[in-house]
């Protein structure tokens, strides 16, 4: 009753966005400064897996305004067999105006 198993795939990149990135809006703040901001990068991977990943996102960087209390939120969403969506968020007064990640995908 054992089946062949699969082989463990893993893939691994980092990346770098910013202000110099199209459609970049964490480093913008709302007049009242309460407003929570995203910012979706797309994540393609090179060869796909054959069932979703496993994903471990790490923040490795980040260019911040210092006048103010420095939030960020690195999560992944939307994991399919050929990627996944990481999503930065930032919210209050903070202004990130760069960030850098690695991620990681563990799978079959």
């Amino acid at each position: 009753m054992y089946s062949n198993p699969l082989p463990w795939q893993v893939l691994s990149s980092n990346v770098g966005v910013g202000v110099l990135t199209d459609g970049w809006n964490l480093d913008t703040v709302e007049l009242n400064g309460e407003g929570s901001r995203s910012f979706t990068v797309d994540i393609n991977f090179a060869s796909p897996f054959s069932s979703f990943p496993v994903i471990q996102l790490g923040l490795t960087g980040f260019d911040m305004d210092q006048r103010e209390s420095s939030r960020i939120s690195l999560k992944a969403e939307n994991i399919t067999e050929s990627g996944f969506q990481a999503v930065l968020s930032t919210w209050a007064s903070s202004r990130v105006f760069a960030v850098e990640f690695n991620w990681l995908a563990i799978g079959s």
